[in-house]
């Protein structure tokens, strides 16, 4: 891919609850896919692994054996050293994902209300990480 081309961007809308943000990673020079499930999420990134992947961080207490469906995708994430993952969670699950955090790296997570100054600068700072 050339300097030129858009960098692939994945961005995974399970719960919602906060605005497209499409317009903005657009804006960035980001060629988007966007999908409403974890597991649509991993089989995207196996297709055509993106340079950043946007996902929620979704606690789920009744969970066995993980603490939500992004360390799914995170485990599936491992295998593409170029892709960066942010993560948008709700602050008083900070425990669980600072646990979560102890397996996997994150590029940046963000609290909701999601500001989309941060969320410009998460981008390019994982643009230039990669």
């Amino acid at each position: 891919m050339s300097d030129t081309a858009p960098k692939h961007l994945l961005a995974v809308f399970e719960l919602g609850g906060y605005p497209n943000f499409t317009p903005l990673y657009e804006a960035e020079g980001f060629r988007v896919t966007s999908v409403t499930s974890t597991r649509k999420a991993i089989s995207a990134l196996k297709k055509s692994p993106p340079a950043v992947i946007v996902a929620e961080f979704n606690y789920q207490s009744d969970f066995r054996d993980r603490t939500s469906s992004l360390e799914s995708l995170l485990a599936a994430a491992q295998h593409h050293p170029g892709t960066r993952v942010i993560a948008f969670y709700e602050a008083e699950t900070r425990p669980q994902l600072d646990r979560l955090l102890q397996q996997f790296e994150l590029s940046s997570a963000l609290a909701y209300p999601i500001e989309e100054d941060a969320l410009r600068d998460a981008l390019r700072r994982a643009v230039c990480d990669g």
